[in-house]
């Protein structure tokens, strides 16, 4: 949608009353891509936030409170694995589902996202090891931080998939899940009685600092080529009547767009709701990468064992080679 929005192929809808309806902080979401200026391209619709998912019980029977800070988390870690509990269950085999996970909440968690891809495309062909901003260096702490994590995953990581990920949280098989939203369904499907919660990975010894990641699930937009532009508009308004609105966002576990959006009150995802409520959040730092960099599978490599830093300056070379390219 960048590309589209980049090269002006989407009308502009700043004169609808609906887009004066969503809030300030979420309709920047969209200025975090190459947007065509001076130009409102889309309006967000839905906004889902994944952050880590943990049972409930599990933390209750071991006395156990929702961290605040990256001690803290690591804390929990090493009590649960002591009581023979696998503190957080990963998926491995399906490289997207790092990527979202330990990848992005990591990096979210410590690096100014939006600042830091700013800056990539400034620099261009001239990103480096030498360059002020790079894979390498910035984001050499979270990779470090991610590597930390692994020791407590599951050991069958490497073997398992989303769908077993799914199947063993149902099954109270894990205290913890790096997952958005949309693994709630699935989990569902298990017919079990687990209790689902969901938190804000706390990467700081500051509480002030987390952050909760977020994408635009759903937007708006209407096509400068569209044959029945009115058509499209009227459309659009109808969609974004909150009695149409709103309930698709409850029953999918999104948040709101919009300024009037009810507070979330599901139990599985209400744990969000504060940060998303207060504008504390980030979109994936995985999410800006250009596909034709293999980033899941550059991930999955250091999930594996491969060297963090050997690994982040091939981004680094693919990002430059790509710059000069274009």
């Amino acid at each position: 949608m960048g590309r589209f929005m980049e090269r002006g192929a989407l009308s502009d809808l700043a004169d609808l009353p609906e887009a004066g309806r969503i809030r300030p902080d979420v309709a920047e979401l969209a200025d975090w891509y190459p947007t065509y200026e001076g130009r409102t391209s889309v309006l967000p619709y839905s906004v889902t936030a994944a952050s880590v998912i943990y049972n409930q019980q599990i933390f209750e029977d071991n006395g156990l409170e929702v961290p605040t800070t990256w001690s803290q988390f690591l804390e929990i870690c090493e009590r649960l694995q002591s009581a023979d509990i696998t503190p957080i269950y990963s998926t491995f085999l399906d490289p997207w589902t790092i990527t979202q996970g330990l990848f992005d909440y990591t990096i979210g968690g410590l690096v100014d996202v939006r600042e830091f891809y700013t800056r990539m495309r400034e620099l261009g062909e001239e990103v480096g090891p030498d360059s002020e901003v790079s894979f390498q260096r910035t984001f050499a702490e979270p990779m470090q931080r991610m590597v930390q994590l692994l020791p407590f995953t599951n050991r069958d990581a490497p073997n398992r998939g989303y769908g077993d990920g799914n199947t063993a949280m149902a099954q109270g098989a894990g205290a913890m899940y790096f997952q958005g939203p949309w693994a709630f369904g699935e989990i569902e499907k298990a017919g079990t009685d687990v209790r689902l919660g969901t938190f804000p990975l706390p990467m700081t010894e500051n509480p002030d600092d987390t952050k909760v990641r977020v994408n635009i699930d759903l937007s708006l937009w209407v096509p400068e080529a569209a044959k029945n532009r009115d058509g499209g508009r009227a459309f659009l308004k109808y969609l974004m009547r909150p009695e149409v609105q709103n309930p698709y966002n409850e029953e999918f576990l999104a948040f709101g767009t919009t300024q009037d959006a009810p507070p979330v009150t599901d139990e599985r995802i209400v744990g969000m709701r504060e940060y998303y409520d207060a504008g504390r959040f980030y979109m994936g730092a995985s999410q800006f990468i250009p596909r034709s960099i293999p980033t899941e599978n550059y991930v999955q490599a250091i999930a594996n064992g491969s060297d963090p830093q050997r690994i982040l300056a091939q981004m680094d070379a693919d990002w430059a080679r790509l710059a000069y390219r274009s």
